[in-house]
């Protein structure tokens, strides 16, 4: 059987969501799902109780610390992370995931499809240590070895990509990871504030693991480049606008016949 881990902070409706999908959907493939939760102070808790939940309660959140907690609390050896605003789609999502961790004993992990990019690496065979970004883990809809983790847990100490770290740490110590055809959506609306805090991390993210640098030249240029795109969005919605307006005043004084 597998463990499902939801990490959740006040997202009641998503959540209530998912635990309806994954208890009414696929009862026969998880009998263990747990809510990481934040300090959540919307009805979140009740709902996880609701659906039989067991709740797991963290005061101080990080990516990896988040990531070991569940792979500590869990008690099967396969794993599924969720985010709350994120659930499987494909009938056969977790049959699937089951099968490949029993053809490949070597498998530390699998990486499920919810976009462009993953699609189009799955079918181009663009495998995790060619591409361990686009094809390795991302923590909200992958599955991950218990054991494997056991001997490489997460770090703790990187602001972000700690999914794509550990891809590559277990790669390099000769397991495997592997896309799986298993079909999720991601479902998120972000604030301007949490798109700067994903922003920063993904910064330091990309420098600590990537080597991408920055220069006060790229900096200026993404600014100017930013001001620019957003005038130009600013001019075109206005148009647009206007051009709406005339044409419902036109309407307005030339109804068509009705049927």
């Amino acid at each position: 059987m597998i463990s499902v881990v939801i990490r959740n902070k006040n997202q009641a409706d998503a959540l209530q969501f998912l635990l309806k999908n994954l208890t009414e959907r696929y009862a026969d493939d998880v009998n263990e799902i747990i809510v990481l939760d934040n300090l959540s102070t919307d009805a979140s808790l009740s709902i996880a109780t609701q659906y039989h939940a067991r709740i797991v309660t963290i005061e101080q959140y990080s990516f990896g610390g988040s990531a070991n907690i569940c792979a500590k609390e869990a008690k099967n050896p396969i794993i599924v992370i969720f985010s709350a605003h994120s659930y499987p789609v494909s009938h056969d999502f977790f049959k699937l995931i089951k099968a490949k961790f029993q053809e490949n004993p070597n498998l530390a992990g699998l990486r499920c499809l919810h976009q462009p990019n993953d699609y189009k690496n799955y079918i181009n065979n663009i495998s995790a240590k060619q591409d361990p970004n686009k094809s390795g883990l991302i923590f909200s809809g992958s599955a991950f070895s218990r054991t494997v983790w056991e001997q490489h847990p997460f770090r703790e100490d990187v602001p972000t990509f700690e999914d794509k770290e550990w891809t590559i740490r277990v790669l390099n110590a000769g397991y495997d990871i592997d896309f799986v055809p298993s079909i999720f959506a991601y479902d998120v609306k972000r604030t301007k504030k949490q798109l700067f805090f994903r922003f920063k991390n993904d910064v330091v993210g990309n420098y600590q693991l990537w080597h991408q640098d920055v220069s006060f030249f790229q900096a200026s240029k993404g600014l100017l480049g930013s001001l620019s795109n957003n005038m130009k969005h600013f001019l075109v919605e206005v148009k647009y606008a206007f051009l709406r307006f005339f044409y419902l005043i036109k309407f307005i004084m030339n109804k068509p016949k009705q049927f």
